[in-house]
């Protein structure tokens, strides 16, 4: 079974815009995809996993999710990065549209999105690390057995100043390449 390195979408990987709703809006922040090649080359396998509420909330639709993925995964491409999968979150317990409108497996923090990862991928969540700008993404960590790293982009900053009681971060760091970059200096070899 494979490390992994789990990143959230909005706010970690790409700008945080609220509800990304149209796809002019997108914007990775300068560092990401030498982020992703770097993690690639350490032998980590990269998945997103990215709740989507806004489908449940109908700001936009599910293709759009996709529409999204391809566009992010066609830039990271084209500079010699790989994402291997990606996995999102369309529910939401408070939808005003009906079909998304549920307590799901999939929603961070809880374990859904990672355990189907590590089913189609092989991946080991024991060996992997989560990256995330709220504590959700810290608590998910936590919830399958893998470390949480918050970083100050996205709602980062303002997370950091309210942790929540029992949720602690493996490391706080700048922005993604930081993050890369510290679990290639802290974290055990991708073999180990």
């Amino acid at each position: 079974m494979t490390r992994a390195v789990f990143l959230d979408r909005d706010g970690t990987l790409i700008e945080e815009v609220g509800y990304l709703d149209r796809l002019e809006r997108l914007q990775l922040f300068p560092w990401s995809i030498d982020a992703v090649r770097l993690l690639n080359r350490a032998g980590f396998t990269v998945v997103v996993v990215s709740n989507q509420a806004g489908v449940a909330r109908g700001f936009f639709a599910e293709p759009f999710v996709l529409e999204v993925q391809g566009e992010i995964d066609a830039r990271v491409q084209a500079a010699g990065g790989r994402i291997d999968g990606w996995y999102y979150c369309p529910h939401h317990p408070d939808a005003p549209v009906a079909r998304y409108r549920r307590q799901c497996e999939c929603r961070k923090p809880r374990p859904g999105m990672i355990r189907q990862a590590e089913a189609d991928l092989g991946i080991d969540p024991s060996r992997s690390y989560v990256i995330g700008d709220r504590w959700l993404d810290v608590q998910l960590a936590r919830n399958v057995g893998a470390r949480g790293i918050l970083v100050r982009t996205g709602y980062g900053a303002t997370e950091e100043r309210q942790p929540p009681d029992g949720v602690a971060a493996e490391a706080i760091a700048d922005n993604l390449i930081a993050a890369a970059t510290w679990i290639l200096r802290n974290g055990q070899s991708p073999a180990g």
